[in-house]
């Protein structure tokens, strides 16, 4: 449930031009772009938060960053992408996870790896808007001060992905 919702947002952000040309790579229809999108940001997210949940202070530093507001005028610097938007901290983070989760696609559907590589390449941006727009929307009240609770990281985690429970 919160999880399609994250996966939704990301493709709901692609829009039907993006979708299309996924749809091409991959030599398929935009259904079959849609099923093999939900499948890689699933493994993105899930792999985002086994890493934090783990203890990895990148991961943890990186969602930390998306949170904060952005500075005032870097969405247009952008042009939309949204590298900006969440720093490029996390912009590292997911660069480093798309080796494993390409793979891991690619048993899973069957796509070859190095396709599956360049769908996660195009998805980064907008993964990385996302995650910026639903921490703005949805983290901590203040920028800067920790979720209260015990959660902390968790309660961010769940709020920008979107659950949190495996």
């Amino acid at each position: 449930m919160s999880e399609s919702s994250f996966q939704d947002d990301v493709i709901h952000e692609l829009g039907d031009d993006r979708l299309q040309e996924i749809a091409g790579l991959l030599g398929t229809d935009a259904d079959g772009a849609r099923e093999t999108v939900a499948h890689t940001v699933g493994a993105m997210s899930g792999s985002l938060q086994e890493q934090a949940e783990g203890g990895d202070d990148e991961v943890r530093q990186a969602f930390a960053e998306v949170s904060q507001p952005p500075l005032q005028g870097v969405a247009t610097l952008g042009g939309g992408l949204g590298g900006l938007l969440g720093g490029g901290m996390m912009a590292g983070v997911l660069g480093k996870v798309s080796k494993p989760v390409a793979e891991a696609v690619s048993k899973k559907t069957g796509i070859p790896a190095p396709t599956v590589s360049r769908v996660v390449e195009m998805l980064i941006p907008v993964v990385l808007a996302v995650l910026a727009k639903r921490a703005g929307g949805k983290g901590a009240p203040s920028a800067g001060a920790p979720a209260e609770g015990g959660g902390g990281l968790g309660d961010l985690l769940g709020s920008v992905l979107g659950g949190g429970k495996k």
